[in-house]
């Protein structure tokens, strides 16, 4: 007589199958963003020689020493362009770059696969925080090299530029997510996200100095992040005797923190509410 066992595995000692978590997609995501980004040479060239070539034309025109502010014209550039530079790559490349992948139909076949939402949107931060810092650093670069900016002599200026960049970088790839749902399809994107943007460079201090700017026009300007991070980095990269030039006469650290810190949440609500995976004419 023959026996037969029945080999029954409790639950516990049963193989876990589970699918990877949003993080480990996330960073996958990330991954594949950079490799394709990179693969792009005029894209590249084009991203990070764009703040670069505009620093050099306003640092090479603009070069006076500012009257009683202890600097030149073309060292207060340096910040505000890598400001701009954080924006662009975020704000800019989001919301052009998910209204095309959105058009062209790559969200809806995204949507309908395994992948966790949150994994889409982790791979486009981790792909605006490299490209952010690589854009940082090289007008960093240019900026102590050319133009004799000094680099922060204390981890208490590092520790600012630190949560200035995360807080200003955060906060704009959000708004940049937002305003993708904006298009109504991906050949107008770059006209209805550029406008604004260039608009709010010049409103928030980039190409013009601060006190030469109407109070009313900074008031406005003061509503988005770009010239709070403009305000935030000349504090780290500026001399003390700099802060004349603020509309308030002082870096105004607390302020910053708050503006940016609530555009981190306005753009994440504003993304819940507005993010859609397909255009609007296909339902």
């Amino acid at each position: 007589m023959t026996t037969t066992t029945t080999d029954v595995r409790s639950p516990a000692r049963a193989t876990d199958r589970r699918l990877p978590g949003a993080w480990s997609i996330g960073l996958q995501r990330g991954a594949l963003e950079l490799k394709q980004f990179f693969r792009l040479r005029e894209q590249v060239v084009f991203t990070f020689a764009f703040p670069v070539v505009f620093l050099f034309l306003f640092a090479s025109i603009f070069k006076d020493d500012v009257r009683g502010a202890g600097i030149t014209a073309s060292q207060l550039y340096v910040p505000a362009m890598m400001a701009a530079g954080i924006m662009s790559t975020s704000f800019q490349s989001l919301g052009i770059s998910i209204a095309i992948e959105r058009d062209e139909k790559v969200l809806r076949r995204l949507r309908g696969t395994p992948m966790p939402p949150a994994a889409y949107f982790l791979g486009k931060l981790w792909l605006v925080l490299v490209t952010g810092l690589a854009e940082t650093a090289v007008l960093l670069l240019v900026g102590t090299t050319l133009y004799d900016v000094d680099l922060p002599g204390g981890p208490e200026k590092w520790l600012t530029f630190g949560w200035v960049f995360l807080l200003g970088l955060t906060g704009c790839a959000l708004l940049g997510i937002a305003i993708s749902s904006v298009p109504k399809s991906g050949r107008s994107a770059t006209s209805v996200v550029v406008l604004p943007f260039l608009v709010l460079q010049f409103i928030s201090g980039v190409y013009i100095a601060i006190d030469t700017i109407p109070d009313w026009m900074l008031n406005i300007g003061a509503l988005f992040p770009l010239k709070w991070m403009c305000q935030g980095l000349r504090g780290v990269f500026l001399p003390e005797s700099a802060n004349v030039l603020e509309q308030a006469g002082s870096w105004e650290y607390g302020r910053i923190a708050l503006v940016l810190g609530a555009w981190c949440v306005g753009g994440l609500v504003l993304c819940l509410l507005t993010f859609r995976w397909k255009n609007r004419r296909d339902g």
